[in-house]
C-alpha cells in the first residue's frame, strides 16, 4: 500500500437557484482555510465573489490521481467546486481509488455550499418557459387566447382530481395548472405595449395577500374564520369600488356556479331579491341554485356529485345488461 495521503479533498456544491454569493458559513470558512481552490468552469458565478472575498480559485479541472497526488505532495485542503456532469466524474473516480484497496486515500468531504429553499424549483420553471418560448416554434407563437381553453380544461381536470381524491393526479394537475400561469405571463412579457413578467404577477399576489390578512401582517384581530372573511371582503370591497354588486362576476362561469355566485353577492349586501318569476327548467334551477347558496351547499358542486352517482348508476346498469345477454 501507498504511503499515507495526508490533507483533505473538498467537493463544494451550489445551487444554481441561490444568489452564488450566498454561501454558508461552514462554506466560506474552508474556502478561506484552503491551500487551494479549483474550479473547472471559468464562467462560474461563484469566480467573481471568491476574487471580492480574497480567495484565490485557479481554473482548473484536475482527475482524481492528480487530486490525490498533490495531498500526498503536501496539500492540505483542497477545495473544488465543479459544474454537475464534471462533478459526477470526478466524484466517481475518487470513488474508484478509494474503492481499490491499492489507494491510502486523503480525507473526502462533499460540503454544501448552499441550500435550495422552498420553492426554488418555481425558478426553473421560469427559466425552462424561457427557454421554449424563444426556441419552440409552436409555443412561440401562442397567444392568450390561444391558451384559453387550456386552462380551462386543466382546472376541469384539476377538479376531477379532488373530487376522486388521486394524489398522484393532484400533483400533476396542479402543475399543469401552474405551467398555465407561468405561460400566460411569459406571452405578456412579449407585449409590446403593457409587458409584464412572473414577478409581477407573483409581486402583485403578494401584496394583496398581505393586504387582506391585517389580522397576519398588521395589528387587527382575527378570531374565528367568520372574522377572517369579514376581513377579507371589506378589505376587497375598498380596493374594487364597485358600483354593483354584479360587477367582477364572470358570466362564462357555468350557469350554476353563476347563480349561486349571484345570490352570494346579493346576500352578503343584505339585498332581498326574489327570484325572478317564470316558467320552464331554467328558472327552477335558478331557485334551487340560490336556495342551495343560502344553505350553505355549493350548487356545482353538489351536482357534479350527484352526476357521478348517476354515471355509476348508467355503468352498473351496462354491466347488468351484459350479464344477462
Amino acid at each position: 500500500m501507498n504511503d499515507s495521503a495526508p490533507g483533505r479533498i473538498v467537493l463544494l456544491t451550489t445551487s444554481h437557484r441561490v444568489a452564488p454569493g450566498l454561501l454558508s458559513w461552514p462554506a466560506w470558512r474552508t474556502l478561506h482555510a484552503a491551500d487551494r481552490v479549483l474550479c473547472a468552469d471559468p464562467g462560474h458565478p461563484l469566480l467573481p465573489y471568491l476574487r471580492e472575498a480574497g480567495v484565490k480559485a485557479e481554473v482548473a479541472a484536475p482527475d482524481a490521481r492528480e487530486l490525490v497526488e498533490h495531498c500526498r505532495a503536501g496539500g492540505r485542503t483542497t477545495v473544488v467546486i465543479t459544474s454537475a456532469a464534471g462533478e459526477s466524474a470526478l466524484t466517481d473516480g475518487l470513488a474508484r481509488l478509494a474503492g481499490s484497496g491499492r489507494e491510502t486515500m486523503p480525507a473526502l468531504e462533499l460540503l454544501p455550499g448552499s441550500y435550495d429553499l422552498p420553492g426554488a424549483r418555481l425558478l426553473d420553471l421560469v427559466e425552462v418557459m424561457d427557454r421554449i418560448r424563444r426556441s419552440c416554434p409552436w409555443t412561440g407563437i401562442r397567444t392568450h387566447e390561444d391558451l384559453a381553453k387550456y386552462g380551462l380544461e386543466e382546472m376541469y381536470e384539476l377538479l376531477e382530481a379532488i373530487e376522486t381524491g388521486d394524489r398522484e393526479a393532484l400533483r400533476e394537475e396542479l402543475g399543469d395548472v401552474l405551467l398555465q400561469v407561468v405561460f400566460h405571463a411569459r406571452i405578456a412579457e412579449d407585449d409590446p405595449d403593457e409587458p409584464f413578467a412572473i414577478d409581477d404577477v407573483a409581486g402583485g399576489i403578494v401584496d394583496k395577500l398581505v393586504h387582506r390578512h391585517p389580522h397576519v401582517f398588521g395589528d387587527a384581530s382575527a378570531l374565528t374564520p367568520e372574522d377572517v372573511k369579514e376581513h377579507w371582503d371589506r378589505t376587497k370591497a375598498a380596493e374594487k369600488r364597485r358600483e354593483s354588486v354584479t360587477e367582477g362576476v364572470p358570466l362564462g362561469q357555468p350557469a350554476l356556479a353563476l347563480a349561486a355566485k349571484l345570490a352570494s353577492r346579493a346576500r352578503a349586501e343584505g339585498l332581498d331579491v326574489a327570484v325572478p318569476a317564470g316558467e320552464g327548467i331554467g328558472y327552477a334551477l335558478l331557485a334551487m341554485a340560490v336556495r342551495a347558496e343560502a344553505e350553505g351547499v355549493e350548487p356545482e358542486t353538489a351536482l357534479r356529485a350527484a352526476a357521478r352517482a348517476y354515471r355509476d348508476a348508467i355503468l352498473a346498469a351496462e354491466r347488468a345488461g351484459g350479464a344477462g345477454a
